[in-house]
């Protein structure tokens, strides 16, 4: 008869657990609500341990949202293939995928938590900010982007944000219908910036000649003028 012996994990590997299994408590409920009781607890270790390898909730606060940041920008990473409607469609689908497994930590994050206003906290949360918009404008097919369109695709960006927030408080409107609302926001902010700027204009325009009558751009369109009828 033998006898089950727990195996010894590495210093890395120990991390890389006390990551996941905080960003699997955050998931369920607000980040300053979890102690490191719990953490320890559902890691299986004792509580100095969870402090040998980060010096407080803070740090381990900040490594688990570095995860978090980095599987939320690579949410939207999109092959360069077929219209910009469909693409976008399946960017905000992988979106709301990350808001649904993370609301509490998500809403804590971007309403203020306990790392919020750190200066590693905030550079976490605008490089999404940031790898969202170079994923954008490459999707444009623009390599320097004139100032209103950039306007125009952070703004968007933000409403994303606030959308996901207001969904998460009490999810009155079905998930998809937002998922496609967020594209055609997009598609509205284009062309309203379009009007105004030549050179945004020839952007969209042939962005837009692109876009097949059952996309989402064109279903905004079919909704538009039926809205005017």
């Amino acid at each position: 008869m033998t006898t089950g012996v727990r195996r010894r994990m590495g210093v890395d590997e120990r991390r890389q657990q006390l990551i996941g299994v905080a960003l699997e408590l955050f998931s369920r409920r607000s980040p300053d609500e979890v102690s490191i009781d719990e953490i320890a607890s559902a890691a299986g270790i004792s509580r100095p341990l969870v402090y040998h390898y980060f010096p407080g909730k803070l740090s381990l606060y900040e490594a688990a949202l570095k995860r978090a940041a980095d599987d939320l920008a690579a949410r939207f990473v999109e092959p360069h293939e077929g219209p910009l409607g469909a693409r976008l469609l399946r960017v905000m689908r992988r979106y709301f995928d990350f808001v649904d497994d993370h609301g509490p930590g998500f809403s804590a994050l971007m309403r203020g938590g306990p790392a919020v206003g750190s200066s590693t906290t905030n550079a976490l949360i605008d490089s999404v900010r940031q790898a969202a918009y170079d994923q954008i404008v490459a999707h444009l097919g623009v390599e320097n982007p004139p100032a209103r369109l950039e306007l125009v695709v952070r703004s968007w960006i933000s409403l994303a944000e606030s959308t996901a927030l207001l969904w998460l408080d009490g999810r009155r409107i079905p998930r998809a219908e937002l998922e496609i609302q967020l594209v055609h926001d997009f598609a509205a902010l284009a062309v309203v910036g379009a009007a105004q700027d030549e050179e945004m204009g020839a952007i969209m325009r042939r962005v837009f000649k692109a876009e097949p009558a059952e996309g989402p751009f064109g279903d905004l369109l079919g909704r538009l003028v039926t809205l005017a009828s």
